[in-house]
């Protein structure tokens, strides 16, 4: 199978973390699936995902719990906790989720770690269809710095391979259409005497080949490495390119700088990955950075601001708000149909300015339209002038405003814009000759 056929445009949907930390809920999934389907299925949103810790019955917030007993089937393979997730009972783990979900015409994605548990490596748990135990295919040296579930795997053991493959078979039997996995992205690529998950990710697409299901390979956290782009687009459909991104302007300021370097290497099924959008109700059950529940710290210019940086990157979107507790406001950023095309319909994005206060940004499309995005990231409201030559534009456009779907005067010899503090607009330009 063709992986760049499974997000031939970059992936959008809800994920579970930043408002749910590591104790969403099957009640939690559910509504937002229904949700996404009442009122943002038909702006492109389909991916239902369910982040880290589902196997942990006592999973609170977003702290994760050292050495917890986790839920797992008699291979070692970590299935959904029954007091969480009720469906799952009877060993049927995500399937009735996933139909629930399917049915709504929407898409079943969840999280993994990377590796093996550590409590069927210590329990000699069989792999599947070897005569290997989890024992033999952990490495000891390969842990996570952040969570106590998992050793690595020793991608030399026999039974590495086939412990992967039968935890893509379970996926396949549920339904799930995208996995997220974590400590990987950056892990991957460590220096060589010290332990590389590199090999991990390889294992981990060929599980998906041969599970014979199209699952969206999501890899976690960033930031990834520049000078890896080539592995992860062979073998990923998205990576994380940076850390954990939460509703701080100083995060929206670094991704400026982040973007403009992964521009040359955003194409159709690999996709550089800004992280979920923390709007809306967000940190319900969580605690980084010292912050618990609140609506989103971003003014509602910064919104706008990540909203178009996202989409001329052509970002995934991962919303990570309660989609539920949306206000009209939010829902409308998150539905407007004429920004959100460009994650469809565009290509050859890139910076074209940068100064101390500007950064301007343009990509096209198939019909000869060129997008003009302008931020003013500094604190004091901004007038910006370019001329149609710098914007590569041969002569006088049509200028359309997509963010208040407003059409302006034809621009002659330059585009203007006054630019609040934080704040962006985002140009359709469309050649006219008849223009005078």
């Amino acid at each position: 199978m063709d992986k760049n056929t499974f997000a031939v445009t970059p992936p959008m949907g809800w994920n579970s973390w930043d408002c749910y930390g590591a104790s969403v809920t099957e009640e939690e999934l559910l509504g937002n699936a229904n949700y996404m389907a009442e009122h943002m299925k038909a702006y492109g949103w389909e991916y239902i995902v369910c982040d880290i810790q589902w196997y942990e019955p006592s999973a609170n917030t977003s702290v994760y719990h050292k050495f917890a007993p986790l839920e797992m089937d008699e291979f070692g393979r970590l299935i959904p906790a029954v007091n969480r997730f009720p469906s799952s009972a009877g060993q049927k783990g995500f399937g009735p989720i996933a139909k629930k979900i399917h049915d709504l015409g929407l898409k079943f994605g969840i999280h993994m770690m990377r590796g093996v548990p550590r409590q069927a490596v210590h329990a000699q748990l069989p792999v599947k269809g070897t005569t290997v135990t989890a024992r033999d295919i952990a490495h000891p040296f390969s842990l996570c710095s952040w969570n106590t579930d998992m050793y690595g795997v020793d991608t030399s053991a026999v039974g590495a391979q086939a412990y992967y493959d039968s935890l893509f078979e379970l996926y396949a039997e549920w339904g799930v259409d995208y996995v997220k996995v974590d400590d990987i992205c950056t892990t991957a690529f460590l220096p060589h005497d010290l332990y590389s998950a590199k090999e991990e990710i390889e294992m981990i697409h060929r599980a998906i080949s041969r599970c014979k299901r199209e699952i969206v390979l999501s890899l976690s956290p960033g930031p990834a490495l520049l000078t890896q782009a080539g592995h992860l687009s062979r073998y990923a459909n998205m990576w994380r390119i940076t850390g954990d991104f939460w509703d701080r302007w100083e995060d929206i300021r670094e991704m400026f700088d982040i973007c403009r370097d992964w521009s040359p290497y955003v194409k159709e099924g690999c996709w550089p990955d800004c992280d979920m959008l923390p709007l809306g109700h967000i940190s319900i059950r969580g605690n980084e950075h010292g912050l618990s529940d609140r609506f989103t710290r971003f003014t509602r210019e910064e919104q706008t601001t990540l909203m178009t940086l996202w989409c001329i990157f052509r970002s995934p979107l991962m919303m990570g708000g309660e989609l539920r507790d949306n206000d009209p406001w939010t829902l409308e950023l998150l539905t407007n149909a004429e920004v959100l095309s460009l994650l469809k319909d565009t290509s050859g994005a890139g910076e074209i300015y940068r100064g101390s206060d500007i950064i301007a940004w343009t990509s096209q499309d198939a019909r000869n339209n060129t997008y003009l995005a302008i931020f003013n990231i500094g604190w004091v409201e901004k007038t910006a002038a370019f001329s149609l030559d710098k914007i590569g534009l041969p002569g006088p456009c049509q200028v359309r405003d997509l963010w208040n779907h407003r059409n302006q005067a034809p621009a002659r010899e330059m585009i203007t814009a006054s630019i609040p503090i934080h704040g962006a607009v985002l140009y359709k330009l469309t050649p006219d000759p008849e223009i005078k």
